[in-house]
């Protein structure tokens, strides 16, 4: 988890003593990082409300101290926000046994009327359904809320299923997990997500094309055509 840290931050680390795995957690903290999750103000959050996950420093030996040449953006990327702490960029919880619950990347908490809410949170409950293979939920503008998610899903290989009654079984289980705060209401079904070639969603630029946002083309792309299949079924 992170490239910058040089060593994983949260695990369940087998050398010294394996614990109970919680099923979609990374498990608990790496001897060395003090983990803690915080609201916009930099307060620590209490167990099971979600944040932005952050390490108090100092930072164990193996983490960067710098960027090549370029100090101020280390200083401004990464320990600006919250004077005291590294911060990852990622959003999560911690439960009240101290497993951390990793979201989705802070750039994927979307502002609904006021409520910010986690598109990985809701990417959680649509790939719940025994329908959907994998999928992806992003945040796109709307004059009245501020932003609206959307979803696109990809079936499993021979599931037959109508598209309406898919998307209806979909907003009925975020609105009872999440509420109906989280004005969910479409979700489409498409053929294949667009990729880097490593497998990360190009949630980014899922997003830029449903707002009619000019883009750029990833040299990690794994198949621009994907991209374009995506426009048509937008824009149709």
């Amino acid at each position: 988890w992170q490239t910058e840290t040089g060593w994983a931050i949260a695990g369940n680390t087998l050398g010294l003593e394996f614990i109970p795995v919680k099923a979609g957690s990374a498990t608990k903290a790496i001897p060395g990082y003090q983990v803690e999750i915080l609201n916009e103000l930099g307060e620590s959050l209490p167990a099971n409300q979600q944040g932005f996950v952050a390490l108090k420093r100092p930072l164990p030996p193996s983490c960067l101290t710098t960027i090549w040449r370029n100090h101020d953006r280390f200083e401004s990327g990464y320990l600006a926000q919250f004077p005291g702490y590294y911060v990852s960029g990622d959003g999560g919880y911690l439960d009240e046994d101290g497993y951390l619950f990793i979201m989705g990347r802070i750039d994927d908490v979307i502002n609904v009327a006021g409520h910010r809410l986690s598109t990985g949170e809701m990417e959680e409950i649509l790939g719940a359904h025994p329908a959907i293979a994998e999928c992806a939920v992003v945040g796109v503008h709307d004059e009245l809320k501020g932003q609206l998610p959307l979803g696109f899903v990809v079936l499993k290989d021979g599931v037959k299923i109508d598209a309406p009654t898919l998307e209806e079984e979909l907003i009925r289980q975020v609105r009872r997990q999440i509420g109906a705060v989280a004005c969910f209401k479409h979700a489409l079904v498409v053929e294949r997500l667009p990729k880097t070639r490593s497998g990360k969603i190009l949630r980014r630029i899922i997003r830029q094309i449903a707002d009619g946002e000019s883009y750029t083309v990833p040299s990690t792309i794994d198949d621009p055509t994907s991209l374009s299949e995506l426009e048509k079924i937008l824009h149709h």
